[in-house]
This record gives structure tokens, sequence and C-alpha cells, in this order.
């Protein structure tokens, strides 16, 4: 989230010694010019009727301050009640009107950013003034968001304000900071916005004015006590009534703090092993109710906490059900309580912990939309904060495995962007640590949890570098740790949710070695576990997706072994899960890679069947979805489409077709392999089809030596 710039700080010193700008107080007929969308007339209505009741605190009215003297009302305020009309130009009055306000407020929104008005009137008013005199007001949209590459529309700063004018009136390339008070929902609550607002203009410290207003509240309620001491005599009853009423709501609060802390803590926990996603979301929903109308400044650190955690349960549910970018608001909207809790207190762990999950929660969406960069970026941050908690408790064995997850999820983001020897080295540090600690008696669920993903990753890596015998230990590794798991915790979705992938993971790894039997076996076993796990919960759309790749994982091993209609059903089976995810949300990757694989698999059957043209058709499908996403499994999954168009044309009698077909599928392919055998297999099998026999050898010869007999370059050589 953009920094907003930050309002006067206070100043107890002289006038005469403050380093604000000077701004010039003018005989004005008008205090303040308010700019806005007609579209936040309501907004800007309230905000009007705010400013003209206010009443500034009689130890501040006459206060000589870097803006003048302050003063006792903050009147009139000109808002612009008629649509201006179509001309090109401001109209006269509203000119006369700006040239006679010492402030300009704006309110900000996307309507406003995109409003020729507004930008007008903020041009021809900070021409004439100092930068000290335009103030914003943040409704909606997000500042500076035009900077933000793919949130250009959330950008509530209209162009006039996002820049600096020089002296002579011409608007300059410096990045202007308006004084700021954000009055959005996730912001800093109405109240405290409006009073930023007013401290902006009197010139004076936010904390002195709400110090000020707070006395003069306390001084009323004064008041009141001493009108109710002199009444006591004959008002007794009604005073010990309105104690007890006081006890009573202090008590109820109590309880209902506590019955938060069990719904977040307790119930959560014995909620989220069997997959309750309706009664998880219940959860979060009650707690944010609660705490709806209250601004995060005024919450204690408690429940501060609490709405954090709320927030985040219900970005986990969002997730899972498939409504990714939902998943990220809510995340980021937590995150901004999770930051508060560590800006109140930075050397407390347990927040920086807190903080910590929204931030790698927010790294694991990027992962999954494939922004991987965005992804190292998060993770890193992820590995600061972690390494910060170590620093303050070295003896705490959790913040430890923080940061082996942290050093394992860079990892990860290197696996990603191709960077193979590094990721290894990650995860294989990451495995001594967490083996380590399970080893010692700290076999907690999350400590399982971990070492499981992270024998998983290791496996990947280990493939990607060319070991495909410690690829498949690895794996094997990981299947007999969730085995155990499971027959301890049958109740537990999250180690069944881990078995599936697991499964595929060493089936994929047994075909690669030519070994269809096993393969099948262990492919069979994923669906197995997916068909027992999505009926506990249907509508989570992490487990239909597995599922559905699954499924067409299986087809493909039983397509190799020649088993043509079963493959064609499964595949069909797989697909049509896959299509229905991919309608509620095309951004997820996974989900992107399994239709692609599906429309590959019904390229391959239609090969089978003679039916070439299907068969391109298909292929040609699935090239189109991949668009950008030639990231890790991109290279040799595009390769394998080209292969497959190229074998079409070519036995469809398009022997041009075919030969461009296939050197597209060797472009497709990076210069440097990095030693990954399913890049190397398609490069050997387009290279065999191209006729590049003295190229295809050594390579072919490097898969031999590992053990690697993928079904494309087996078939190349006439095996």
């Amino acid at each position: 989230m953009a920094k907003l710039a930050r309002l006067p700080a206070t100043d107890r010193s002289p006038p005469a010694q403050a380093d604000h700008r000077h701004v010039p107080l003018l005989r004005t007929r008008y205090y303040a010019f308010l700019s806005y969308s007609h579209k936040d007339r309501e907004l800007a209505e309230w905000l009007h009727r705010e400013l003209e009741r206010f009443r500034v605190p009689h130890s501040l009215a006459g206060k000589l301050t870097a803006n003048g003297v302050v003063p006792r009302r903050l009147t009139p305020i000109f808002r612009d009640q008629q649509d201006l009309s179509a001309g090109a130009d401001l109209a006269e009055e509203i000119k006369a009107a700006l040239a006679a306000s010492q402030f300009l407020v704006v309110l900000c929104s996307p309507t406003a950013a995109k409003s020729h008005w507004t930008n007008q009137e903020i041009e021809s008013f900070k021409r004439t003034r100092p930068e000290g005199c335009v103030l914003a007001a943040v409704v909606a949209g997000e500042p500076f968001a035009s900077d933000m590459p793919g949130r250009e529309e959330e950008e509530c700063f209209p162009p006039a304000l996002r820049f600096k004018y020089d002296r002579r009136g011409h608007q300059t390339t410096k990045r202007a900071e308006p004084l700021a008070a954000d009055f959005r929902d996730v912001g800093e609550g109405r109240r405290l916005a409006f009073l930023k607002l007013v401290a902006g203009m009197l010139g004076v410290g936010l904390d002195e004015l709400v110090q000020r207003e707070t006395t003069r509240r306390q001084r009323r309620l004064a008041y009141l006590a001493a009108a109710s001491i002199a009444g006591m005599a004959v008002t007794s009853t009604l005073a010990i009534t309105a104690i007890q009423a006081r006890d009573a709501a202090r008590d109820q609060r109590r309880e209902a703090e506590g019955l938060i802390g069990f719904m977040l803590g307790d119930l959560k926990d014995k909620l989220e092993p069997i997959g309750r996603l309706d009664a998880l979301d219940g959860v979060g929903s009650r707690v944010l109710a609660y705490y709806h109308n209250q601004s995060i400044s005024d919450l204690s650190d408690a429940a501060l906490s609490q709405r954090s955690k709320a927030l985040s349960l219900m970005a986990q549910v969002a997730n899972a059900r498939g409504d990714a970018d939902g998943s990220l608001r809510l995340y980021r909207e937590s995150m901004v309580g999770t930051a508060e809790a560590v800006r109140r207190n930075p050397d407390d762990p347990q927040r920086l912990y807190d903080h910590a999950q929204n931030v790698f929660e927010i790294g694991e969406l990027a992962r999954k939309r494939g922004d991987f960069a965005s992804a190292e970026a998060a993770y890193r941050d992820y590995q600061r904060l972690a390494a910060r908690m170590v620093s303050l408790q070295p003896d705490n064995l959790k913040w430890r495995m923080e940061a082996e997850d942290a050093q394992a999820n860079v990892g990860i983001a290197l696996f990603n962007q191709r960077r193979f020897g590094e990721a290894d080295r990650q995860f294989e540090n990451a495995l001594s640590t967490i083996e380590a600690v399970v080893a010692v008696g700290a076999a907690t669920e999350e400590y399982q949890q971990a070492l499981s993903d992270t024998l998983a990753w290791l496996a990947d890596t280990k493939l990607a570098e060319g070991q495909l015998d410690g690829a498949i230990q690895q794996r094997q590794k990981q299947i007999a740790l969730l085995q155990q798991l499971i027959a301890r915790n049958a109740g537990d979705v999250n180690y069944r949710r881990r078995i599936i992938p697991a499964y595929q993971g060493l089936g994929r790894l047994m075909l690669a070695r030519g070994d269809t039997g096993p393969a099948i076996q262990f492919l069979q076993s994923a669906v197995l576990e997916a068909d027992r796990l999505v009926p506990s919960e249907p509508q989570n759309a992490t487990w239909q997706g597995l599922a559905a790749a699954a499924r067409i994982n299986l087809a493909d091993a039983t397509l190799a072994s020649g088993n043509v209609a079963e493959a064609n059903e499964l595949t069909e089976l797989g697909c049509n899960g896959i299509q229905r995810l991919i309608a509620r949300d095309h951004n997820i990757v996974a989900w992107r890679g399994s239709l692609r694989l599906c429309f590959s698999m019904r390229a391959q059957l239609a090969l089978r069947g003679g039916a070439y043209a299907a068969a391109a058709n298909a292929a040609q499908q699935a090239l189109r979805l991949a668009g950008s996403d030639r990231s890790i499994q991109g290279s040799a999954e595009i390769a394998k489409l080209y292969r497959l168009a190229g074998d079409a044309y070519s036995r469809g009698g398009n022997p041009t077709e075919a030969d461009a077909a296939w050197r597209a599928g060797l472009t497709a392919l990076p210069d440097k392999l990095a030693a990954r055998p399913p890049e190397m297999a398609e490069k050997v099998a387009l290279m065999q089809r191209l006729g590049m026999s003295a190229e295809l050898r050594p390579i072919a010869e490097t898969l031999k030596s590992i053990g690697y007999r993928n079904i494309a370059w087996r078939n190349s050589e006439g095996a």
C-alpha cells in the first residue's frame, strides 16, 4: 500500500522556530474549498457539515502557527452544489471561489482521479498557492496506484495532485506528497481522519488536537459528574442502577472478547483439520462484525490481534474456495493491523510472527499467480522478520522453525526462477534443520507438514538437476512420512491433501524412468485419496483442483501403457473438473497448467485415433492457453505441445507445417538446459523428427546415464 504523507507532527516550539513551510494567511472569503467528484457527494456533504460545525478548542484558538492565527471556527467552507456545465473551462464563480479560499480539500477516489473538473480545480489552486495548502481526503482507491503495474485503475489522486508546481505555477515532474487523511473503511476511521484533516489546516499536531478535544470531552463529563453528585441524594437509586449497568456492560464485553478468543483459537483449531469452510467463514465474519465500527487506532492490542486473525482466517477460506483476489484483499487488510501492532511494539516476537504470516501468504498468492519475482521479495521479507524473532529469543524453537520455513520458501522462489543450484542448497539446509528438530521430539503437526513440504520441493529440485534416483528417494520418504501421519490422524485433511501431489510426483518419476506399472499404481492412489477428500467439503476448490489433476496425470500413464479407452475416460473426467475451476478464476497457475495438460492429453488421444486435425487443434488450443506461462514447467511442456502439433500435421500430410511446429518446439526450450531431464527428453524427440541425429546422440546418452526413459525420446530411438 502506498504511504500517505504524514500530517504535521506536534510542534511545541515557538512559531518563529518552526520548520514548516510558511503558508500566508489570506484575507479570504472561504476558509476552504471542497473539491470532489459528484459521485462522492454523500461523503462531501458529511465533511462539509462536520467542518462548519467544528469548534476549535479554546486553548488552540488564537494561537499563531505556521498557517497563521488559529480561528475559532472553520467557516465558511465552499462546496459546489451544482454540476459544472459542459464547457471547456471552470466556471467563473468556481474560479472566484478558488481564488478566495485559503485551503483546498480534495476528496480522492478513482472517480475523482478521472474527473476533468476536479483536476482543473487543483491546477487552478496550485498555481497560486503553496503545496501545503492542498489537503487530500482519501475515500476510495489507492494513492499513487498508477505507479503500480496492474493496479492503475485503483489510482485515487488526480494528476495535478500527484506532481509539484514551481513558483511560476507550472507543473513539474517531481512527485508531490500531499497532506492526506484516510477516510476509507480499511483506513483510520472517519473521526481520526477528520481530525487529521483539521490539524493540517490549523497547522497543529494531530496528537495535540486529539488531546485538546479529549480534554474538552473530559471536562464536559466532569461537569456532568459534578451535577450528578449534587443531585446524588435524590438520585441514588438511579446512580446504583447506572453502576450496575456499567458493570454489566463491562462483563458482557469481557465475555464477548473471551468468546471471540475461543472462536479464533480452540474452535478454529477444531474446524480446520476437518475442512469446514462454511463454519470457518462464519467464525471470521462474526468477529469482524463485532469490530466493524471501531477504528484500528482505537482498538486495544488484544482486539487488534483478534481482528487481524479474523481477516487472515477469512482470507484462508477465500483462497480455499478459489477466490484469489478476495484472499489477497483480506490478507492485505489483515497486514495493516499486524503492521500497526508491530509499530506499537517492534520488539515483541509474537507480533512479528503474526505479521510475518500475512507477508508469507501474500508471497504464496504471488507465486500461485506466476509472479515469482514478487514472491521472492515477499519471502525474503518473511525471512527478515523470522531472523528478527530469533535474535530476540534465540532459545525459542518456534521462531527457529519460522526461520527454517522462510529459508525453504526462498528456495521455492529460486526454483521457480530456474536457479536450481541455489534452491537445492536452501532446501538441503532447511531439511537438515527440521529433521534435527523432529528427531529431538518436537514432532508437532506444523513441523511434520513443513518436513513433508521440504521433501517434496527437494525432490523436484533433484529432478531438475538430473538426479532422478535422488528425486525418487525424497518422494518415497515424503510418502512414508505422510502415511504414518494419516494412520495416526485419520481425520486431518492437511495430511491427506499433501499425499495427493506426493503420489502424483512419485508416479511421474516412475513414468519418466519407464516403470509404467508402478507409475499407474501411485497415480491411482492419488485419485483414490482425492475422491475421499472432496466429498467432505465439496466447495473446496483446492481439493477439486487436486482431484482433476490426479485424473489427468493418471490418464497420461494409462495411455503410455496402451489402454486408450480408459485414458480417454479419465481425461474427460479430469478436464471437466478443471474447466469448472478455470471458469471461477483463470489466474491460478496450477489450474491453468492442468487445463493445458488436459488439451495435451486430448491431442495425444486424437493422434492415437487417427483424428489428426482434432489433434492439431487441441495442441494449438493448449499453446494459446499457455500465453506467458512459459516458466519453470513451461519450457518442456510448450515443446511437447509443439511436438504433438507437428506430429499431427506430419501424419495428416502437411510436412511444411510439421517442420515449422517442431522447430518452434526447439526454440521454446532454453539454450542452457540446466540438466533438466524433461527438457532434454523433448529436445531429443524434436531433433529426431528433424533428422538431427548427430546432435541428439550426446543428450540421449546423458538421459540414459541417469536412468531417464521418458516415452517421448524412447520412441524417438525407435524402441
